[in-house]
């Protein structure tokens, strides 16, 4: 016995509205971002950077340029080198950019 309803996946998508994929994207940036903020919060300085960076780009969320200035100097009391990556666009890790990590191990006392 076949159900006639819409409560089983159909291969046809038969009326199922489909949602634009523009939109999809939107929400999963969102999401990405309020996932990043929870774990930013939690100290992670890699999370704290791509929140800064996201801030101020205007990704996943309203662009506030001192929003993302506050993350980054949050993370740069661990780590001076983010700064590298401040204006990078979301997602660039400052592992990334830490070329020169070796001077920078060499002048710390």
């Amino acid at each position: 016995m076949q159900n006639g309803g819409g409560s089983s996946s159909s291969n046809n998508g038969g009326g199922e509205e489909r949602v634009p994929l523009s939109e999809v994207v939107a929400d999963c940036v969102k999401r990405w971002f309020h996932d990043t903020l929870k774990e930013a919060k939690g100290g992670d300085i890699n999370m704290q950077v791509l929140v800064s960076q996201m801030y101020s780009s205007g990704y996943g969320v309203p662009q506030d340029l001192q929003k993302g200035k506050l993350w980054m100097t949050r993370a740069s009391r661990t780590r001076s080198s983010v700064w590298r990556v401040s204006g990078k666009r979301p997602g660039y890790n400052a592992s990334d950019s830490d070329s020169d990590s070796d001077e920078l191990m060499g002048s710390t006392s």
